[in-house]
């Protein structure tokens, strides 16, 4: 199976991003091709919400959007990669997700797998409650598959993150893909 993987952290070493990294391990070891896309680093504009795209495409935006999209739909499964800021996904990967409205019809026909994998300093039973309702939303709109998720509570430094059980949950859920 193929996978992309969008990270959506601007921290390049943070506690979201050494999480998707023990997914990506475990997804390699069984046998699965793994794509990392940096949305936080990548050159893309926000959605500006014209509808020239008629929703599939193209998007009359000229920017790294269209190389994303090619390797969004050459592959099986999406894992959408966040720190949790203000209890939702960070603005890097909303804009990319926003971005989706240019080929939305593309992602929906494919029948896509996805996970979410998250890092919150918080460890309140509540913290993830709102990024849980939007990544359901997605999932349900997009016509995806929810392979499972990780939510790491309480992974407010890499320090923290690296001695908590969530790495090695990460792991797991890449090797169980």
């Amino acid at each position: 199976m193929k996978i992309v993987v969008l990270e959506g952290s601007p921290n390049k070493n943070g506690s979201s991003n050494m999480l998707a990294e023990q997914f990506i391990k475990g997804a390699l070891e069984t046998g699965h091709q793994v794509e990392v896309i940096d949305a936080a680093r990548a050159k893309i504009h926000p959605c500006t919400g014209c509808i020239h795209c008629g929703y599939d495409g193209p998007c009359i935006q000229k920017d790294e959007m269209e190389q994303i999209r090619e390797s969004i739909l050459g592959a099986d499964m999406m894992v959408f990669v966040t720190p949790l800021y203000y209890y939702g996904m960070s603005a890097q990967l909303k804009i990319l997700i926003d971005r989706f409205c240019a080929f939305n019809g593309s992602i929906q026909r494919k029948q896509m797998k996805s996970a979410v994998i998250s890092a919150a300093w918080n460890s309140d039973s509540w913290t993830f409650d709102a990024l849980k309702a939007h990544y359901d939303t997605l999932v349900r709109y997009l016509n995806l598959e929810d392979l499972g998720a990780v939510y790491g509570k309480g992974c407010g430094t890499p320090s923290m993150t690296a001695r908590s059980k969530y790495m090695k949950l990460a792991y797991d859920l890449g090797r169980s893909i």
